[in-house]
Formats: C-alpha cells, sequence, structure tokens
C-alpha cells in the first residue's frame, strides 16, 4: 500500500461530500469525488482506490450494483456503504453482497474515521497477505494445504486467536470447521484449559440446552442426577458450537444473555453461575440468510460474529487437493501394508478438475477407498471409485499461458552464449506473462487471474506496483 492510500467519495450531494473530506482533513488519506456512478465505474475501472465510501441513492443507478461489480471483479477495495435508507434489510444486502462497513446517515466524524480506519487496516493486512512470509507452510496445527487462501485463513487464526473476542467460522461441510476451531484454541493463552465441542445440528432440542448449561436432578423426567453442562466444564477454556445456526431460536436468547453476561442457570436451578469462556461458532449455511428469514436472532449474529472465518472449499484451493490426497494415502498405504508412493498424471489431472462438494471429507474417504481396495506404486483412474470413475476431463485446472521467447538453444545441447540472453529476471517473466493473459482475455482481469491461478487482486496490485515503477525517477 502507497504512503497515503486513496479514498473514492461516491456521494451525489456535493455539501455533503465535502463535509465528509473536512472530516477527514487530519487523516493521511488521499480523497477523491465523484457524484455519479458512472464516474466512480470509470475512476475504479483506471486505478481501484483502497476505500470507496458508497451512497446507495446515486442519481442515475443503484449504488448496489457499483459494489456487486467491486466484488464481482474482485477488486482491491474495501467498500464502505453510506446510506440514509437505514435498515435491517439494506444493511444485511449489502454486507451480503461484500460491503465492509455500513453506515447510516447522520454519523459523526469519529464514527467515520473509526470505519475508515479499519477498512484500510483490512486493505494492509490483505496486502501482507499477498507476501505473506511464510509461503512454505504446508501444515498448520490439524490443517494441511500452502495456498494463498490457506495461508490468510492461518494468518486470521494467529492474529486472532491471543484475543478472547468471537470468532464465527463458515464453510461447507467437510471444510474444517471443527479444526479450525481446536486451532484457536491451541493458538491461545487458553490452549491448557478446555476445549469443549457442541454439535448443535446432532442434539435432540428437548436435550440440547440441558447439554450446554446442565440440569439439577430432577429438572425434567430421566434427571436423575445433577450433570455439568458445556458451559461449565469450558470455564477459564473454550466453547466450541458447530452448526450454531441449527439452535432454537428459545435457546439463542439464553445463550445471548450469556454471552453478554459471562453468567448461565443450568436446567431446573434458581442460582446462576459464572463462567470464563471464548466462544467460537461455526456453520455451514449462509448466517445472514438465516437473520434475514427469521431463523436467527439478528442481535446474536452480531454479537458473534466478531472476527469471521470462512474456510475454502476444496475445490478454491488450488493443487492443496494433490498435496492433501498424497498426505491420506501416505497414511493409509501404511496402516493397510500397501506399496502407494504418489498418484500417475492422469490421476492427478481428474482430482485437479473435480468439485470435490464434500471437501477434505471426500477426499480422506476416496484415499481410504483405494488403499484399501487397491495395491500398487501409483494410484491410476481406473482405481478410482464412484463418481470420480465416471469423471469426463473437460478443462484442465490450470492453463498456463507461457511468454513467446526465442529459442536459443535445442533440447538437450549444452549451455552456449552469452548467459544473459539465456536467463531472463524471473520479475520480467512474471510481467510479460500476466500482461500476455490480460491481452489474450480482452483486458478481463478476473478471468485472466482464473487461468493463472492467482487472485485477481494480486494482478491489480503487480500492476499498481509496475506503475509507481515506471513514474519513479531513474537513479542518478
Amino acid at each position: 500500500m502507497s504512503e497515503k492510500p486513496n479514498l473514492l467519495i461516491v456521494e451525489d450531494s456535493q455539501a455533503l461530500a465535502i463535509l465528509y473530506r473536512e472530516y477527514l482533513r487530519a487523516e493521511p488519506i488521499q480523497t477523491q469525488l465523484v457524484t455519479t456512478g458512472t464516474e466512480a465505474l470509470r475512476l475504479i475501472a483506471k486505478t481501484p482506490p483502497h476505500v470507496m465510501m458508497l451512497d446507495l441513492g446515486l442519481p442515475d443507478m443503484d449504488g448496489m450494483d457499483i459494489l456487486k461489480h467491486v466484488v464481482a471483479h474482485q477488486l482491491p477495495t474495501a467498500v464502505v456503504v453510506v446510506t440514509g435508507q437505514g435498515s435491517v434489510n439494506v444493511a444485511v444486502e449489502a454486507m451480503r453482497a461484500g460491503a465492509f462497513d455500513f453506515i447510516e446517515k447522520p454519523f459523526t466524524p469519529e464514527r467515520l474515521i473509526i470505519t475508515l480506519r479499519n477498512a484500510l487496516e483490512r486493505q494492509r493486512m490483505s496486502a501482507l497477505l499477498e507476501t505473506y512470509e511464510d509461503e512454505s507452510r504446508e501444515r498448520f496445527h490439524s490443517f494441511l494445504g500452502a495456498s494463498p487462501t490457506m495461508r490468510g485463513v492461518y494468518h486470521i487464526i494467529e492474529s486472532a486467536a491471543p484475543s478472547k473476542a468471537t470468532v464465527f467460522i463458515t464453510g461447507e461441510s467437510g471444510t474444517g470447521k471443527e479444526l479450525c476451531a481446536e486451532a484457536i484454541h491451541q493458538e491461545s493463552d487458553r490452549r491448557d484449559q478446555p476445549f469443549i465441542a457442541i454439535n448443535c445440528a446432532a442434539i435432540p432440542k428437548d436435550l440440547i440446552e440441558s447439554e450446554i448449561f446442565g440440569h439439577v436432578k430432577g429438572a425434567f423426567t430421566g434427571a436423575y442426577a445433577s450433570r455439568q453442562g458445556a458451559a461449565a466444564r469450558a470455564d477459564k477454556g473454550t466453547l466450541f458450537l458447530d452448526e450454531i445456526c441449527e439452535m432454537d431460536l428459545d435457546l439463542q436468547t439464553k445463550l445471548l444473555r450469556f454471552i453478554q453476561s459471562g453468567a448461565f442457570q443450568p436446567v431446573g436451578a434458581n442460582d446462576l453461575q459464572k463462567a470464563d469462556i471464548r466462544f467460537v461458532c461455526a456453520t455451514n449455511r449462509d448466517p445472514l440468510k438465516e437473520v434475514e428469514e427469521g431463523r436467527f436472532r439478528e442481535d446474536l449474529y452480531y454479537r458473534l460474529h466478531v472476527i469471521p472465518i470462512a474456510l475454502p472449499p476444496l475445490r478454491k484451493r488450488d493443487e492443496d487437493v494433490l498435496l492433501i490426497a498424497n498426505s491420506f494415502l501416505r497414511e493409509y498405504a501404511k496402516e493397510e501394508h500397501k506399496h502407494f508412493v504418489g498418484l500417475d498424471k492422469k490421476t492427478e489431472a481428474i482430482f485437479l478438475d473435480y468439485s470435490w462438494p464434500g471437501n477434505v471429507r471426500q477426499l480422506q474417504n476416496v484415499m481410504r477407498n483405494i488403499a484399501v481396495l487397491n495395491d500398487s506404486d501409483y494410484v491410476t483412474a481406473d482405481m478410482l471409485p464412484p463418481p470420480l470413475n465416471n469423471h469426463v476431463l473437460d478443462s484442465p485446472k490450470a492453463n498456463v499461458i507461457l511468454p513467446q521467447t526465442p529459442k536459443a538453444y535445442a533440447a538437450g545441447d549444452p549451455l552456449s552464449g552469452d548467459l544473459g540472453t539465456l536467463i531472463r529476471p524471473l520479475a520480467e517473466i512474471e510481467k510479460e506473462v500476466i500482461e500476455r493473459a490480460i491481452s489474450l482475455c480482452d483486458g478481463n482481469i478476473p478471468k485472466a487471474a482464473i487461468h493463472l491461478g492467482i487472485s485477481a487482486s494480486t494482478i491489480y496490485r503487480k500492476k499498481q506496483t509496475w506503475e509507481n515503477q515506471e513514474h519513479s525517477p531513474s537513479p542518478k
């Protein structure tokens, strides 16, 4: 990020836009004002700002369309929605569409400054993740993966773990939400205290309150003795509530009270008990949709959703699938006394092309099936269980676009001639590959990023770096 980050204010009221700029006069931010959506789209297409203050009620278009454009094109811009159309539905829609934060008019200068500082810090952290120094790390607690998305998850866990702030984990089934919760606990100063996990979907609704808060003897039919709940057992440690969106609304109210006060009441008891707990929760649903449709309390959502962690599905983790598959293969080959050492090239191509709807859990089951039913040095396509045995390769996972370079010498010939003509700087080749990919994709950077196997934000940042280098004075 440059010394002075850029802020684009998209506001149809010139007076308000100038007022916002006055609020930020003392902040180290470069501001630019536009009054229409058309101007905003033109500017962000040329140079995406670090942060954008976006009014939803623009004269020529709905500001929500600009927000969706920023998200769809993976622009490295944090969007703060500013509107007078304050309502829960508008806030929910904006946050679901990808807004960093939501401010309702009128607001104080302090509220604006804090929000923009937080947005810039988020952008700074995102930029750091692109060059995160520990790029070779493949394992993190029980996680296995070296893709940029997983390195980002590891970094968030490390940053969030020392705090007592509640963590809200989202992700498809099989992506490792409980592994994430355990990693947070192990990275925290509570690592020597209990880690208690409750699956809210696996316990009958009439028993889950007792499972969480405990009960006294005689509290209900079958309560022949008092029993500690998860809340008491997790005192000084971490309580992980998996599939939190499955929780009954009445129990959500009691959980909210517990989180706010640190006190809970066992079923059938008259007295309150205190507990010092770090809360971590998870769901495979869209929590904002659950709030919108009335199945999850809005106040509980905002109480829990302090530090969000979105676990990526396996299909979006680059070549982690091969890393994980080979790890499982070695483990199960050893257990089953088989000779497997890896996957053949066709099997690797199938694994990279397949969508893995069951994520890591499905991959684990596939590798165990192969190791139990087969034996060879390499896994071949005919060993794959359904549905992978019927998978047709439509397109390669990564379609690498190589630069056109002169053929310096024939394959197998010894190196000859000037090394300066045979070996080019890696940064120069990278720039050429990226620029050629953008050209072949008709200027569509997100599309080029997909083919190159990197994020669009990486390309935008590299382009900004190249432009800064071009405009920098040459050393004398």
